[in-house]
């Protein structure tokens, strides 16, 4: 069976790859490229749609880490297939209307990658089958948003506005998670249909109140509802494409849509009932009321959007069938005309270099068509009949006047739904009136307001035909999306209800006329007895937020003053207390050491031990004379590795002997940059404490190590991994085995992590400099090696390299050994010769190379699951070749190549940029030469 689904989720990944891959492409050709993913997603969910709308679900399931319930199970129903459609095909008119609205000066290449990465997100929201994998695509809407936000990072603006989204929705993303995992302990799985089956269950619980209370922070937090909800007015500091496709489709839709896709399983109680609905009326009000006097276009949209967002978590708290109905079909509703009407403000912004009302005014006689465009999408947010939005509205007040069983409620809600009619006319009004009505434009000086490009207003005029063809036509244009969606939710509850444009003269249709009424009266009232552009309303929410942000960075400078104030003895004595604390917590708890005879140690042994304990002391004792401490550390290091090869770990002991010879080159050109010698320690109660805590925690690291080596046959896992090694992962070297296939999902989150470091080694010295020292005249020493040796070690040991990392599944070796003892050789060649020969010869881009490894690691692992098994399942093939015979080979070795260039890389780039720290250019400049002790012989070859 051809895998739909998992394409259709993998296509905004991989064209965010692409684009952000083929960066160099004409800016045409990657709007394209973007583009290509939610179209060929809308091809696929074409395809999909038949089974969709015959009430079928469809399916794909792979095992990931079955042990805790976690599956990628991927899931479409009709809910997910209208979200999905939605997602794409506005996603792909955002894509096109961003191509004319970005400048040249904005990076079209991160942009649109980003973007991908958001829609990817938000589709894997819609498509999971699984609550904890729902879990990791809500978070990366979280961060996805967060760099769409702060895509402009030269505005202070778009830097809060993105922190603020981060930390509110991420909060929410906390309580959500724990809220999953009581919903996982009650149902007793995490799988999405046996969640929704198992409502009754869920009520029931003693743990109901607070699994509903986390799912629902998570909710609110993510579709701003109030009193949370003014991050979202600061989110417009994104560009207007961001606003348009947040507002309409993403972002604030993932928490209604998780509302809608739970209810099955959460609503049927007051508890529910009563603080849904209750927060959806606050902000349904609020957000209504504050958008009238907002002066910003899309501070003004941001406001309706918290006010219709509230409409359709209040029309879900109500929970009655038609309510449901109603609220499906008004995100359906608001997504059209709230894209439109963002779309319309950045045209505005485009053309005229402003989106304050109050320098706008009368531009229907400038940009006729885009003032219509804007004018429908408008009466269709406020609801006016013939156009969408009035549809939803009518069975909005319908639904408020048949609530049954609470009669206060009923009558606050019903007061609420004829409020937000008023409101949302008078703001409607606002943005019609004052844009493209009245006296203006003022204060544009020489720009003269004009038509956007032609295709720049494509994707407005959709939207807009789309809002008249759904409030004239709506039996045709939406009856069968509306089905599938609030079907998915209902099933068999799924009521009878008519589409018909006119019901006739009924309550409704009186709410709506007097709204309409209202709200004109409202609105001209307002500006008849105040100034409404004199009127600045405070962000009390991010008044708040900043005093919270500000009260924590306080409390974090103490902490830090307090623990780690730059004195690196004391930060190492709290990581050493804290490393004690741990591992004396399970003896405190009532453990204990085992009883177990030790295995006599031979002679050999005793002297290794014995070498071992005097290179410890006598480092110890010459920790002042920082190069010989060094060297005999070394030896250390080197007693080390022999003594896993007393303990028959060959694997182990190559690996340590290779770190030992990175770490001494590493630490070497550490020595560069510090005194010969170390301060005397004046303190003799500082000397009394360390000598104490190194005591304790040698003899706590001795303990546990005797307490492994210890420990009787029948209590540890490695037979069991003996056994398993070769006739499940088709490897008989057992090391190897482990850290590529038993424990493959660890090792890829430490190559993660020190790919990472090395970054982070990268970014902090590239342009670090030397604090000023003593000056010797002089030239800087170069070392008496001759350079022939240092290239006639590469290909040797390339070839070492290479041998090792091939053989390394069964016999000694592997991606990491190999990766050190490629690194190696260059090392030498870097000491010898200089950054700037050595890489202007083989051109080594590091970087690159971390990232090339870990997405060679990364698709290895993901390409299992394509045949059903869990990430980074081996597989095994032995094909015949000629002369050669069978060829035994594991998928395991696309990890390990993943592994070899994360390692190679990392080492190099740290290495590298030890190497590259420069002289002070204040010294430089002052005196003209400098220390030849202070600095590394490739540092003078670089510097001019």
């Amino acid at each position: 069976m051809v895998p739909f689904l998992e394409i259709l989720l993998a296509l905004p990944f991989i064209a965010a790859a692409a684009v952000a891959l083929l960066r160099t492409l004409p800016r045409g050709h990657l709007a394209w490229l973007a583009a290509a993913a939610p179209l060929l997603g809308l091809v696929l969910l074409a395809w999909l749609t038949p089974s969709v709308l015959q009430g079928w679900t469809v399916r794909g399931q792979h095992a990931w880490i079955p042990q805790i319930g976690l599956d990628f199970t991927l899931r479409m129903d009709g809910l997910a297939w209208m979200f999905a459609g939605l997602v794409l095909a506005i996603g792909a008119l955002v894509v096109m209307y961003a191509h004319y609205y970005l400048s040249r000066e904005d990076s079209a290449p991160r942009f649109y990658a980003c973007l991908l990465l958001f829609m990817g997100s938000m589709l894997g929201v819609v498509l999971a089958g699984n609550l904890l994998l729902l879990l990791v695509f809500w978070e990366l809407t979280s961060i996805s948003s967060f760099l769409l936000i702060g895509y402009w990072s030269h505005r202070q603006d778009a830097r809060e506005g993105a922190r603020m989204a981060l930390a509110i929705t991420g909060g929410g993303g906390l309580a959500l998670l724990g809220g999953v995992l009581l919903i996982g302990r009650i149902v007793g799985s995490y799988d999405l249909d046996t969640v929704l089956a198992s409502g009754g269950l869920i009520r029931d619980s003693a743990l109901y109140p607070w699994a509903l209370g986390l799912v629902l922070a998570g909710v609110f937090t993510k579709s701003a509802q109030f009193p949370v909800h003014f991050w979202l007015p600061h989110a417009m500091a994104a560009p207007t494409p961001v606003s348009a496709y947040l507002h309409s489709a993403t972002m604030v839709k993932a928490g209604v849509f998780l509302l809608a896709r739970l209810h099955p399983a959460l609503a049927g109680t007051d508890l529910f009932f009563y603080v849904v609905s209750g927060i959806g009326a606050a902000t349904l009000l609020a957000g209504a009321w504050l958008a009238i006097f907002q002066h910003d276009l899309k501070g003004l949209l941001a406001y309706s959007t918290i006010s219709h967002l509230g409409l359709i978590t209040l029309l879900f708290g109500l929970s009655t069938p038609m309510a449901v109905v109603a609220g499906v079909f008004h995100i359906l509703n608001h997504a059209t005309f709230k894209a439109s009407l963002f779309m319309a403000a950045g045209i505005i912004d485009h053309e005229t270099g402003t989106r304050d009302i109050r320098r706008l005014g009368n531009l229907r006689r400038y940009m006729p068509w885009t003032s219509a465009l804007a004018i429908i999408a408008s009466l269709a947010m406020a609801g006016i009949p013939l156009l969408n939005g009035f549809l939803s509205k009518e069975m909005f007040f319908t639904e408020a006047l048949e609530i049954t069983g609470h009669h206060h409620m009923r009558l606050a809600v019903a007061g609420a739904a004829l409020l937000y009619g008023v409101f949302g006319v008078a703001y409607s009004l606002r943005f019609v009136y004052e844009t493209f009505f009245g006296d203006g434009p003022h204060g544009l000086g020489a720009r003269l307001p004009h038509e956007p490009p032609r295709w720049m207003k494509i994707p407005v005029e959709v939207l807009v035909v789309l809002c008249v063809a759904v409030g004239v036509l709506p039996g045709i244009t939406v009856a069968p999306v509306l089905e599938a969606g609030a079907g998915a939710i209902l099933g068999d509850a799924m009521p009878h209800y008519s589409l018909a444009v006119w019901h006739g003269f009924n309550t409704p249709l009186a709410m709506s006329l007097a709204g309409i009424a209202g709200g004109v009266v409202l609105y001209f009232g307002l500006r008849r007895l105040l100034d409404l552009h004199a009127i600045v309303r405070r962000s009390w929410g991010r008044l708040l937020f900043r005093w919270n942000m500000e009260a924590l960075y306080a409390l974090a400078g103490r902490l830090t003053t307090r623990i780690a104030n730059g004195s690196l003895q004391r930060s190492l004595v709290w990581l050493v207390l804290a490393a004690l604390a741990a591992g004396l917590a399970p003896f405190l708890a009532g453990g204990g050491l085992p009883v177990h005879a030790p295995q006599p140690m031979p002679a050999l042994g005793w002297v290794v031990w014995l070498v071992l304990v005097a290179c410890t002391l006598y480092t110890v004792r010459l920790h002042r004379q920082r190069l010989l401490a060094l060297i005999v550390m070394g030896g250390a290091g080197l007693m080390i590795s022999l003594v896993f090869v007393f303990l028959s770990a060959p694997d182990l002991a190559l690996t340590q002997l290779l770190v030992e010879m990175v770490s001494l080159a590493l630490l070497l050109l550490g020595l560069h940059y510090l005194p010969p010698r170390s301060p005397h320690e004046r303190s003799p109660r500082r000397r009394a404490r360390d000598v104490a805590v190194a005591l304790a925690a040698g003899l706590g690291t001795g303990l546990l190590a005797y307490a492994v080596m210890a420990r009787p046959e029948t209590a540890t896992i490695s037979g069991e991994l003996l056994a398993r090694s070769l006739p499940e992962a088709y490897g008989r070297n057992v090391v190897n085995v482990i850290l590529v296939d038993f424990r493959g999902f660890d090792t890829f989150g430490e190559i993660t992590v020190f790919g990472t470091a090395a970054l982070i080694v990268h970014a902090l010295l590239r342009r670090a400099r030397m604090a000023p020292e003593k000056v010797v005249a002089g030239p800087p020493v170069k070392l008496p090696v001759p350079a022939d040796l240092a290239q006639i070690l590469f290909p040797l040991t390339l070839t070492v390299s290479v041998f090792l990392f091939l053989r390394g599944h069964n016999a000694p070796g592997g991606g990491f050994i190999a990766g050190l003892v490629l690194a190696v050789p260059l090392l030498i060649q870097y000491v010898i010769q200089g950054a700037a020969s050595v890489e202007s010869r083989f051109g080594f881009d590091y970087v690159r190379c971390i990232g090339i490894g870990l997405l060679a690691a990364g698709l290895s692992g993901v390409a299992s699951m394509l045949f059903g098994l869990p990430f980074l399942t081996s597989g095994h093939a032995e094909p015949r070749l000629p002369l050669v015979g069978e060829v035994p080979l594991a998928s395991a070795m696309g990890f390990d190549t993943g592994v070899y260039l994360v390692v190679f890389g990392g080492t190099m780039l740290i290495l590298s940029m030890m190497g590259k720290v420069k002289p002070s250019r204040t010294r430089v400049a002052r005196l003209g030469v400098v220390e030849p002790g202070q600095r590394s012989t490739r540092t003078a070859e670089l510097d001019p």
